[in-house]
């Protein structure tokens, strides 16, 4: 029996537009094997839009990464060809079709997974770096924190003027 502990973060490649049916049938393909013990979730990250279409305007979920599937999962031989051969994936993103798992950094970047205000470690008055987004590598103070929406409300100097922003905890990291 493996640990989630060991288990990594991949990327796996699919026909444009077939993401959502790769993650029906890899959970599908999951449950019929009994292999919960070696992958632990898949994931297509979204981000909200607001898009304004005939004089109204609408929110929109977009792909963040288009034709792409994160899957966190303990590395095996018959792992990889469980996958591989699901209908959908055309393959792992790394050398020769060999999966590379992300770093640490990167799950972070791309808010895969979700931090817990426990782990953050930061309070109002703090001084962070944005690390994503249209923001990246501007410095700011927090102002205040909500930990049931995973934002911080930071206020970044630009321009010479203060300007305050909300953010995600995976867009920021304390100096």
């Amino acid at each position: 029996m493996e640990s989630k502990e060991q288990a990594q973060w991949y990327v796996i490649h699919t026909y444009s537009g077939y993401e959502a049916m790769v993650e029906t049938n890899l959970h599908n393909m999951v449950e019929n094997n009994n292999l919960q013990d070696y992958i632990f979730e898949i994931k297509i990250p979204v981000e909200d839009e607001v898009v304004e279409k005939n004089g109204k305007r609408k929110v929109v979920q977009r792909k963040k990464f288009p034709s792409y599937v994160f899957i966190k999962m303990i590395y095996t031989n018959h792992i990889w060809f469980m996958v591989t051969n699901t209908r959908g994936v055309t393959g792992f993103v790394g050398p020769a079709g060999r999966p590379l798992p992300l770093r640490d950094d990167e799950v972070k970047r791309m808010g895969l997974e979700v931090i817990e205000f426990e782990d953050l470690d930061i309070k109002a008055g703090d001084s962070v770096r944005v690390i994503s987004g249209a923001l990246e590598n501007f410095d700011g103070v927090i102002e205040s924190i909500s930990a049931e929406r995973q934002k911080v409300k930071v206020v970044i100097s630009m321009f010479g003027r203060d300007t305050p922003v909300e953010l995600d905890f995976s867009q920021v990291e304390k100096l």
